[in-house]
């Protein structure tokens, strides 16, 4: 029977800060706008999520049955490690994704945006078809779009808009950003398993770019967030505290050029979901003030 423990650690927290960092980026330029509401940010960050974990567990089981997770370094693996049962890993998926589409549909009712339902709904799928379906769209070296339009354009738009009924151009900037932070969090997963992915056929971007330029790639996807968001500062002079991270994002950035692979590189995974996540903080309290 599968722990609570080995569940938690299925749902790679790790990850999370990518669900968090948008609804908080997102809430700030609505405050920025004078529209913030706390109870409808909360509601986006249950949907946020709920989708995060949903994806981690839809990943696991479809990785898990194509035999993809074999042999892997990192987060556990509930299907290929044989703890958990397919079906009740996909049954796990299918619960988050019911309960981030029950606050969707909440959150969606207290703003009267009903055209979002159908954002919603196409967030679901394309959650499930990053590596479930015939052809997943992950495994084409794709799933960095998917990232950076669902848990950054989207995720920090949605929140802005329903809380305030309207966009900032600061607002569009912070989802940029923030889209790139959570492309940097799939890409140094992705670096990780360059080797056991290129066995098996998994041509995610890593693979595709290569080791050398995935790495590259990866740096900018770290520092330009940072430099994004102190142009925010032209409209909201606070803005300028996620300079702090820069200096952080540049240790990372280094280490994964140096060449860190394996497990050197899951202290970086979490490293860059704390990076996310205090930019998430500091350029929403930026925003807001």
């Amino acid at each position: 029977m599968t722990t609570p423990q080995e569940w938690v650690a299925g749902a790679r927290p790790r990850t999370l800060p990518a669900a968090a960092a948008p609804v908080l980026v997102g809430t700030g330029a609505a405050a920025e706008l004078g529209e913030a509401r706390i109870g409808r940010a909360l509601l986006a960050a249950g949907v946020a999520l709920a989708l995060q974990v949903a994806v981690n567990y839809a990943n696991d089981y479809s990785d898990g049955i194509r035999g993809t997770d074999v042999d892997r370094v990192g987060p556990m693996r509930l299907t290929a490690s044989g703890a958990a049962r397919p079906s009740e890993v996909r049954r796990a998926a299918f619960a988050a994704f019911g309960v981030a589409a029950l606050l969707g549909v909440w959150l969606v009712a207290l703003s009267g945006a009903w055209w979002l339902l159908a954002v919603g709904a196409v967030a679901i799928v394309a959650a499930w078809f990053y590596t479930g379906g015939r052809k997943p769209y992950g495994y084409l070296g794709l799933g960095e779009v998917g990232v950076f339009v669902f848990f950054g354009l989207v995720a920090v738009l949605g929140t802005t808009y329903t809380q305030a009924g309207e966009l900032s151009w600061q607002a569009w900037v912070g989802a940029v950003a923030v889209g790139l932070l959570a492309c940097a969090l799939l890409m140094v997963n992705n670096l990780r398993d360059v080797p056991t992915d290129a066995l098996v056929g998994k041509r995610t971007l890593a693979v595709r770019l290569g080791e050398h330029r995935a790495r590259r790639v990866y740096s900018a996807m770290v520092i330009v967030p940072v430099l994004l968001g102190a142009v925010c500062s032209a409209g909201s002079p606070w803005a300028l505290l996620v300079l702090v991270l820069l200096a952080p994002a540049i240790v990372l950035a280094v280490v994964v050029q140096l060449g860190a692979r394996g497990r050197a590189l899951v202290p970086v995974l979490a490293g860059t979901g704390m990076l996310e996540l205090a930019f998430g903080v500091l350029l929403g309290l930026g925003l807001a003030l």
